[in-house]
């Protein structure tokens, strides 16, 4: 299992989406800051969630950092969020 699939799996698990969708976009970044060779280092998030309700931007951005921190802390360089509660 990849680290796209990690991602997915931890943002399920805690946040229990009606949708999401997570895009490996390392290719996109290949000779930027922080892309490596073997890539999984920049990624775009989707998520559609009810813990997101009645949340700022800033606030879900951080709930998905959170869970996300082992990620980050082992290479993961950038992550693009889009998240919304459903109904947005």
């Amino acid at each position: 299992m990849g680290l796209k699939d990690d991602i997915g799996a931890k943002l399920t698990a805690g946040l229990s989406p009606t949708h999401i969708t997570v895009t490996d976009e390392s290719d996109n970044h290949i000779g930027h800051s922080g892309w490596r060779p073997g890539g999984e280092t920049h990624f775009r998030v989707e998520i559609t969630a009810p813990a997101f309700a009645g949340k700022s931007r800033v606030e879900r951005h951080r709930m998905v950092n959170a869970l996300l921190a082992e990620e980050f802390a082992n290479g993961m360089h950038a992550l693009a969020v889009t998240a919304r509660a459903p109904g947005e």
